[in-house]
């Protein structure tokens, strides 16, 4: 047997299924069934893991069976007798008295050539240490790089783009029509993939919860069915899985290849799409008791944790760490804005930033699998939603909801964080209110102005003060900066000494919260900042 067929049969002897093995190795399922197939072979590190696992040698699993003869096995073993009529110099002395021709000199047996081997081996190893201590600090970008074209070159890290709430990406119809990334008259993407850059822009539920749309996006990137959590869809009433994506959005994720480089990602969000990306990281790399108690070794691996290591950066833009006033002003002040419940809102975000008015069959999909609704059910759709309890976005997008799902994320210790606000109110001398530019986005224009005037208390006790007022339209501006309580800097003016683990907070730009993916804004300028961004997270590798 080799290698492939070892691991296949002992991981069936284990009672193991290609995922729980996997887990166990800290793989993804598609390296394991690769490895039992013969489509690549596991790194040292596993194969050491597997030894221990399974409870055999490395020897075994590394050599074919009959790799080695009984014959060839004594050959290498056996004493080799003295040479008990050596003459000096091999030299022989005929009857006659005359001398024979020289004999050659015996051959040196295998062990002692094995062994004059090793020494050779161990001096070149020595000497090169030697030279690596004084060589490598100098060299070591260069030693790495070439290392890196020897086997088969650099890997780069995609960028994956999430969108927020009522958006949508690829894989769905209305993005045939506008691409959410670019504000519907530009396509971002394929501007960013002339400039050389490797770009997903995934679509998930536009009016989900954190939660959901983090397992959604967790399944197109590694190509597996979405499961949303035995404890989650309990707690929540909905069913534990969702739609099955048969191919990984980003190739070998996760894993070493190219001479042990580990393929990690991007993550860059808008809006509730920063949440989203801030959930998974966490899920990723610390994973989730309730569901590990749940469903013990069936646990997805997205919720056992020790991933965070996947990921290289996450970028949020526009994004409610903290949440939004808007769902209080729906509460407390609704027949200002036009608008009665948090439904309408929904609705309104929907449809008013994709420019039409209502839903278009295969256009436009809702993503509610979990809850037994059609794409296209929509204000049934999110009213059933609303109505289920909290796990959706608009229950997310409060304060009071922001600070519960806080309490789930954590950052995490290798990865860079970004942070970019933009603001399109200023405050008004007379008032003491923040007023919308007359630049800000129609649809959002009542918005901010709403947002603008509100101060009070939240139900959870949470003070809205005149801090919260400054505003992009849909997000304030104190929200959109850091997650409350999160370790937080401004950029250094050195982006080399930008570290991981922490909030780095750029200065607050100027525009509404469409204009970061290009809604009502100039092409050039929207390209320009995202190529700036993506260059000065690769500088980072």
């Amino acid at each position: 047997m080799n290698i492939s067929e070892k691991i296949l049969k002992l991981r069936k002897e284990k009672g193991l299924s290609q995922e729980a093995f996997a887990e166990k190795l800290g793989v993804s399922r598609q390296s394991v069934s690769k490895w039992e197939s013969s489509g690549s072979l596991p790194d040292i590190d596993k194969i050491i893991a597997m030894s221990e696992l399974f409870g055999v040698s490395t020897d075994y699993l590394l050599k074919d069976e009959a790799a080695e003869t009984p014959q060839e096995l004594v050959t290498e073993t056996e004493e080799v007798p003295e040479e008990k009529e050596n003459i000096a110099e091999n030299e022989k002395i005929t009857d006659d008295g005359s001398e024979a021709q020289s004999e050659p000199a015996p051959e040196m047996p295998k062990k002692s050539k094995r062994k004059l081997f090793k020494k050779i081996i161990s001096v070149i190893l020595i000497i090169l240490i030697a030279v690596s201590a004084v060589l490598v600090p100098v060299y070591s970008d260069e030693i790495k790089d070439y290392w890196y074209e020897l086997n088969g070159g650099k890997v780069e890290y995609p960028f994956v783009l999430v969108h927020g709430l009522g958006g949508w990406g690829e894989g769905s119809g209305i993005n045939n029509v506008a691409q959410y990334w670019g504000g519907g008259a530009y396509d971002l993407k394929k501007n960013l993939e002339v400039e050389g850059y490797t770009v997903y822009t995934p679509s998930i539920g536009p009016v989900s919860s954190a939660w959901d749309r983090a397992c959604e996006l967790y399944a197109q990137l590694t190509g597996t069915t979405v499961d949303y959590g035995e404890a989650h869809s309990k707690e929540h009433n909905h069913e534990r899985y969702g739609r099955t994506y048969t191919a990984p959005l980003v190739e070998n994720w996760g894993e070493k290849i190219n001479g042990g480089q580990k393929v990690k990602i991007n993550l860059v969000g808008h809006s509730f799409g920063g949440a989203t990306v801030r959930l998974l990281a966490s899920l990723l790399e610390y994973g989730d008791e309730a569901e590990m108690k749940a469903t013990g070794d069936e646990t997805s691996p997205l919720f056992t944790g020790g991933k965070g290591d996947c990921i290289h950066s996450v970028t949020a833009l526009c994004a409610p760490h903290n949440g939004s006033t808007l769902t209080e002003i729906i509460n407390t002040l609704g027949s200002s804005v036009g608008i009665s419940d948090t439904t309408d809102l929904l609705m309104s975000l929907c449809f008013g930033i994709a420019g039409i008015s209502s839903p278009i069959n295969g256009v436009y999909d809702f993503s509610l699998d979990q809850f037994g609704i059609g794409e296209s059910d929509a204000r049934g759709a999110i009213a059933a939603l609303t109505a289920a309890g909290n796990d959706h976005a608009a229950y997310d997008l409060s304060p009071d909801g922001a600070a519960q799902l806080n309490k789930k994320i954590k950052t995490v210790e290798g990865i860079y964080y970004f942070s970019y606000a933009y603001s399109t109110t200023s405050e008004s001398s007379i008032l003491g209110n923040h007023l919308p530019a007359a630049s800000t986005l129609p649809v959002l224009y009542p918005f901010a102005l709403a947002m603008g005037a509100y101060t009070g208390t939240t139900e959870g006790g949470i003070s809205i003060d005149k801090s919260w007022k400054e505003n992009d339209g849909l997000v304030n501006v104190v929200s959109a900066q850091y997650p409350f309580g999160e370790s937080h800097t401004v950029f250094p003016e050195d982006k080399k000494d930008i570290q991981t683990g922490i909030w780095y907070v750029a200065e607050t730009r100027k525009g509404d919260h469409g204009t970061v993916i290009g809604l009502n804004a100039k092409n050039k300028p929207t390209l320009n900042f995202y190529t700036e961004l993506f260059e000065m997270i690769e500088n980072l590798k």
